[in-house]
């Protein structure tokens, strides 16, 4: 059975026609980022070889070995999760790895799925109730892949993940779904992972701020940033752990503010305010820092940057208007990326509809910016 969310997921309604207007920004706005080309869809190579035609997200994170892994989510064989046909094959997640540097003239360029050698359909990674029942033996619609880690030390990987429970209507300022908790994945073979019983429960409002994570690390640390589900209004919180106890979550420090200072080994202060979409942190080879999200009230795509993960964001620099890419969400910053001109490379998923809520695009692109 095909799951429809359609009218739930990219579909941020920004109006007005100009900055004065609401906070909008109009279609002629100055906006940093292009983009590059299309990354999924029926008509690529990513459905003949791995049949993956509908799809989204694209997470990129450094695999153990180096090469990058792209976390898709709710996959299918057919160019939109309605179909037709039905069924459609529906899978999430899904993991396309590339070799290539995003920075190349022909951008990102899949080489194989995991799950299978060669050609073949990329079968999802873990457990996922599909509109049944969980691994905990509790309802659930999908599982939806917030990003993944690895550790060279141990060959390990570790995908961070929300076990939805629950589609609600669309509302202001965008569409909203409940997730039940928060958890981890690992594979010590790059392919098959398991779902551990680590859960970050959600609220009985829905907004938990430790539910949509990102994570990064920098030397013995693993930073964690994570907002509230369903790209609603609310704070960013940061979290630190050292690498070999992601699984322990008593070993999990807070940053947070004293009323005077702020230091680590608190409860949480929110570092950043906001209505946020996906959050998405890379630090880059020269040091910087740089944070993208959905801005769910104006619509863009966003990035901040910092000079360290507990350091002052900067204000938000427009990368993404919806008028260059309708229904869009995501913007999920490639690692190799750097502050050169032009060397920010994002992966940004679009999801647009008609008045009829029949889909007229599900995919992942490749967008390129400057930090």
């Amino acid at each position: 059975m095909a799951i429809n969310r359609r009218t739930l997921l990219g579909r941020v309604a920004v109006v007005g026609t100009g900055i004065a207007a609401g906070g909008m920004l109009a279609p002629d706005a100055a906006r940093a980022a292009f983009w590059k080309k299309r990354l999924t869809g029926a008509d690529l190579d990513t459905n003949r070889r791995w049949q993956i035609a509908g799809t989204d997200l694209g997470i990129p994170y450094v695999l153990e070995n180096g090469s990058i892994g792209y976390l898709l989510g709710d996959t299918f064989n057919t160019p939109w999760p309605e179909g037709p046909p039905l069924p459609n094959d529906w899978r999430s997640p899904v993991m396309l790895r590339s070799h290539a540097h995003p920075g190349a003239a022909d951008g990102v360029v899949f080489d194989n799925a995991a799950g299978v050698l060669g050609d073949g359909r990329a079968p999802e990674l873990m457990h996922n109730g599909h509109r049944g029942i969980g691994i905990d033996g509790l309802w659930e619609v999908t599982v939806i892949p917030n990003d993944g880690i690895s550790f060279p030390e141990t060959g390990r990987q570790v995908i961070s993940y929300m076990s939805i429970e629950y589609w609600t209507p669309p509302g202001q300022p965008g569409a909203r779904w409940r997730s039940r908790y928060a958890g981890l994945a690992f594979s010590d073979n790059g392919n098959d992972f398991t779902r551990t019983s680590l859960t970050w429960w959600n609220d009985s409002t829905n907004t938990d701020p430790f539910q949509m994570w990102t994570m990064q690390r920098d030397g013995d640390w693993v930073y964690v940033f994570s907002v509230r589900p369903g790209r609603q209004d609310g704070p960013m919180m940061l979290r630190r752990v050292f690498w070999d106890r992601l699984f322990y979550p008593e070993s999990y420090e807070g940053w947070g503010w004293n009323g005077s200072t702020w230091g680590w080994g608190r409860p949480c202060t929110p570092i950043l305010t906001g209505s946020f979409g996906e959050p998405s942190v890379r630090r880059l080879a020269d040091g910087t820092w740089v944070m993208s999200y959905l801005n769910c009230v104006t619509g863009c795509v966003v990035t901040r940057t910092a000079g360290g993960p507990d350091q002052a964001w900067t204000a938000e620099k427009v990368q993404i208007t919806p008028w260059q890419e309708p229904g869009l969400y995501g913007g999920f910053i490639h690692p190799w990326s750097s502050r050169q001109v032009n060397d920010l490379h994002l992966m940004v998923s679009t999801w647009t509809t008609t008045p009829d809520n029949r889909s007229t695009a599900y995919h992942v692109s490749q967008f390129v910016g400057t930090a």
